[in-house]
C-alpha cells in the first residue's frame, strides 16, 4: 500500500499487478476493503494493473472531519479522474462499489474521457436518502436492527470487529469475511480518533455529502461498456436498483449474484472477474 497525491489531496492506494497494464481502478466503499483481495488478485492474473483506493475521510486518504465533509460527490468523481491521470492509465476502466457505485457514475459522466469501461456493483442511481417511486429503498426491518444496536468502543479492536460480525448476519453477509475485514481496517489507522473509525466502518459521510445535482436522467449518455453486478438477496440497495441502472445506461450487462448480499462472497469472485476482464 502507498499514497498518491491529487487534487491537493491524498488518497490512499493499493496497487495488483503489472504496471504497465491496463488499468482497473477500484473506487472503495468507502474504503479499498471493500474490494475482495481475491477479485483484484485474479484481475491482476487476467492481464491488469488493478488499484484500490480510499475515498476521502477513510482508511489512509485525507481525512478532516467525516461528520462535516468539505466536498461534495462530484469532488470524489474527479479524484477517481485524477488518480486514472496520475497512474498513467487513462482512460481506465472504473468499478464502484456501494456509495463507491455512486462516485463511479457521476465520475463516468462528469469526466468521460478518463474511463474506457465502468462497473456498477450493488448501488442505485440517486444519492443517499429517500428514492425515487419507482426504486426499491432499503428493507425497512433491516435497517431497523442495522441501527438499534448500541455502537461499540471504535477503539476497541475486538468489539469492533464483533459490531461489523453482527451488521453482516443482519445484511446477510459472510460474518467470518466481516469479522476479518472490520479488523482489517482498524488496523490501518489504529491512532485514528473515534469519528475517524466509525466513519472507516459504516461509511456514514455519506449521509452528511452534498450529491447534488441529480444524475440519474443523465446514464442514457453513458457511452462506454458497462457491467452491473448486483447481490440477489441485497437489502441495502434492492435488487430493483440495479435493474434500474442496468435499463438507463445503453447496452448495459447485468450480472445478478443469485446468492449474494451487499458483499460480493468469495464464490462469486471468478464470475465477477471473468464479466469484468470480457467487458475491457
Amino acid at each position: 500500500m502507498t499514497a498518491i497525491n491529487v487534487n491537493e489531496i491524498t488518497l490512499g492506494i493499493e496497487s495488483f499487478g503489472d504496471d504497465d497494464a491496463p488499468l482497473i481502478l477500484l473506487t472503495g466503499g468507502t474504503t479499498m476493503l471493500s474490494w475482495p483481495d481475491a477479485l483484484c488478485e485474479r484481475l491482476a492474473v487476467g492481464g491488469r494493473r488493478v488499484v484500490r483506493y480510499d475515498l476521502r475521510d477513510s482508511g489512509e486518504s485525507t481525512t478532516a472531519d467525516p461528520q462535516a465533509p468539505a466536498y461534495t460527490l462530484r469532488d470524489l468523481a474527479a479524484d477517481a479522474a485524477a488518480l486514472a491521470d496520475a497512474l498513467g492509465g487513462r482512460p481506465a476502466h472504473l468499478a464502484g462499489i456501494g456509495v463507491g457505485g455512486m462516485v463511479a457514475q457521476v465520475a463516468a459522466l462528469d469526466h468521460p474521457g478518463a474511463f474506457s469501461a465502468l462497473t456498477l456493483v450493488g448501488t442505485r442511481p440517486v444519492a443517499p436518502g429517500p428514492p425515487d417511486d419507482d426504486l426499491p429503498d432499503h428493507d425497512r426491518a433491516m435497517m431497523s436492527r442495522l441501527f438499534a444496536r448500541p455502537m461499540p468502543d471504535w477503539t476497541d479492536r475486538e468489539a469492533v470487529a464483533e459490531f461489523a460480525v453482527a451488521g453482516a448476519e443482519i445484511r446477510g453477509d459472510d460474518p467470518a469475511a466481516a469479522r476479518a475485514i472490520a479488523a482489517r481496517i482498524w488496523d490501518r489507522t489504529p491512532t485514528a480518533p473515534s469519528p475517524v473509525r466509525m466513519a472507516n466502518q459504516m461509511g456514514l459521510v455519506f449521509s452528511r455529502l452534498d450529491c447534488e445535482p441529480r444524475w440519474r436522467e443523465r446514464l442514457p449518455g453513458i457511452a462506454i461498456p458497462t457491467l452491473v453486478v448486483h447481490g440477489r438477496s441485497d437489502r441495502f440497495f434492492p435488487v430493483g436498483n440495479g435493474e434500474a441502472i442496468a435499463r438507463e445506461i445503453p447496452r448495459a450487462r447485468l450480472l445478478v449474484l443469485e446468492e449474494a448480499a451487499t458483499a460480493i462472497p468469495e464464490e462469486a469472485v471468478g464470475a465477477v472477474a471473468q464479466a469484468m476482464l470480457t467487458l475491457g
